[in-house]
């Protein structure tokens, strides 16, 4: 099975990225975790995304805040899909690398989550591996029918409740 790479900008990133690990480790994906930055380490972060299809990784996940570069980054250095996740910083609350996140140049695709999104981006992840790994889209499709299966008792509880007849 392909891993996926989760890289931050910052070490700081880390309690958000939690929720990506977690959702990687609940479906049994492997994943590397790294700090690299795209203004700090700029060398190494493009060396990561050069070597990372030959390393054995299915997509990446970047998450960065303020100027939010890492994943434009990861995705100039590489032809894996790159999934950006922006951070919320004090300063914008996070409206400063959603946008340096969501406005990639032409011909340079990132996909990107809501700010702090980290449980969609290993989702997303989990889904690019999916495509061509029939069991991760058999456990992926249990965990979509569960969450449906979840939502249908609320509805059927609520509904019972509160409805008039």
């Amino acid at each position: 099975m392909k891993k996926i790479a989760i890289i931050m900008g910052s070490d700081s990133d880390l309690p958000v990225l939690e929720g990506a690990i977690k959702t990687l480790n609940q479906f049994e994906v492997p994943c590397e975790v790294r700090v690299l930055s795209a203004h700090r380490t700029p060398l190494e972060a493009a060396d990561f995304a050069r070597s990372a299809r030959e390393k054995g990784f299915g997509a990446i996940i970047a998450a960065a805040g303020k100027a939010a570069h890492l994943a434009g980054a990861m995705a100039a250095g590489t032809t894996l899909p790159v999934i950006g996740i922006p951070v919320k910083s004090s300063t914008l609350d996070g409206l400063d690398a959603l946008l340096s996140t969501v406005q990639m140049p032409s011909g340079m695709p990132v996909a990107t989550v809501a700010i702090d999104g980290a449980v969609n981006a290993a989702l997303l992840a989990i889904q690019i591996l999916a495509v061509s790994d029939e069991a991760l889209a058999e456990k992926f499709a249990a965990y979509r029918k569960e969450a449906s299966d979840k939502v249908l008792a609320k509805d059927a509880k609520i509904s019972e409740q509160y409805s008039t007849k």
